[in-house]
């Protein structure tokens, strides 16, 4: 007869999905945008670099993001160790994440027929349904407001929560 009990590993995972912060993917998804929007004018090459841009802005920004933290920490007199340091790299990932799919859209716009205009469309169409998609995921995760729940009005909406 198998054990139901959840072992150690799957109690710290369901946690961490509990507890799950998708400030970085909105943040990206965000930022991701941006940068489509103010490349207007690209050279020879502009999906290529339109790409590259979207890739390396989001490891900058990720770099910043990781840097910031571990400096916060250090100012507070935590020590910085190196599962510290992982943990912090893990925690601000989404941020590169998060400029992955408008670059893979910019990527596949010839095979859908469209011209770069087309792709740079395509590209923050995808940036901000990432940023619904991830700021949805994050609200359903985190449960309704305090009280809604318990209010005859809303009771219907939480019936999921």
């Amino acid at each position: 007869m198998s054990s139901t009990r959840p072992t150690a590993a799957g109690t710290q995972r369901a946690g961490r999905r509990a507890h799950a912060d998708y400030t970085g993917a909105v943040y990206g998804s965000m930022l991701a945008a941006s940068v489509v929007i103010g490349a207007g004018g690209l050279g020879k090459f502009p999906r290529v670099q339109l790409v590259l841009l979207l890739v390396l802005t989001g490891l900058v920004f990720w770099v910043g993001h990781v840097h910031a933290q571990l400096f916060g920490a250090r100012l507070a007199q935590r020590s910085l160790t190196g599962p510290a340091i992982a943990r912090v790299c893990r925690e601000e990932w989404p941020i590169v994440e998060a400029a992955v799919p408008p670059a893979l859209a910019v990527a596949v716009s010839p095979l859908l027929g469209l011209d770069v205009a087309g792709a740079v469309w395509l590209a923050v169409a995808v940036a901000v349904a990432g940023q619904v998609g991830w700021s949805a995921v994050g609200a359903r995760q985190a449960g309704p407001p305090g009280g809604w729940c318990r209010s005859p009005r809303w009771s219907i909406c939480c019936s999921g929560w």
